[in-house]
């Protein structure tokens, strides 16, 4: 392994003279220590890649910056991974939510007026159901409640499938009855 010396005498090659050479040992004795430094700090792998190829191309054009006197060359590229990474996850929170999402935009308000002719079509269905004979209202809960198929109502309840839908036949028939009455005596 080199030492500091020998090190900061390769970082001061590329700065003077780009020497690849010099810029090669350096890649190869800092990336994969870099790499796996990234890792462990929870980067996936392939993020932690990139970020390594960041650092070393900012070791190629800014070695002129490094200077030993402050820090080792470990330190100094440590920190600029450090730096990368942070920077990697703060754009990744920041692009993560999108503010224009509609999901995250509220809805419109309803119109008052729909409202209440839905709070007042509900309250005309749950006194039309109690005018239905419990065996219907039995069965309308089952299938538009519960959301069960007519086989399975027939199934859970031990009739023939037949006697299902002709009950809940029967049961809208007077549900719609009532509520058509009920609409015209609302238009009056």
């Amino acid at each position: 392994m080199p030492d500091n010396e020998d090190l900061a005498a390769l970082v001061r090659k590329v700065a003077d003279h780009a020497d690849r050479d010099a810029f090669a040992a350096l890649f190869d004795h800092y990336a994969p220590r870099i790499n796996g430094y990234l890792q462990r700090l929870g980067t996936p792998a392939g993020l932690a890649e990139d970020l390594t190829q960041e650092v070393m191309v900012t070791l190629w054009r800014k070695a002129a910056l490094f200077d030993p006197a402050k820090s080792s060359l470990g330190t100094w590229l440590f920190r600029i991974a450090r730096n990368r990474r942070i920077d990697s996850v703060r754009r990744d929170r920041s692009s993560a939510i999108d503010e224009n999402d509609p999901a995250f935009l509220p809805s419109e308000p309803e119109e008052v007026g729909a409202a209440m002719d839905a709070r007042r079509r509900d309250a005309r269905i749950r006194l039309a159901l109690r005018d239905l004979p419990e065996e219907q209202v039995d069965l309308v809960r089952l299938a538009f409640f519960e959301g069960l198929t007519h086989s399975q109502i027939a199934e859970l309840r031990g009739l023939p499938l037949g006697t299902v839908k002709s009950r809940i036949r029967l049961a809208f028939t007077r549900l719609r009855r009532v509520l058509e009455a009920d609409a015209e005596v609302d238009t009056d």
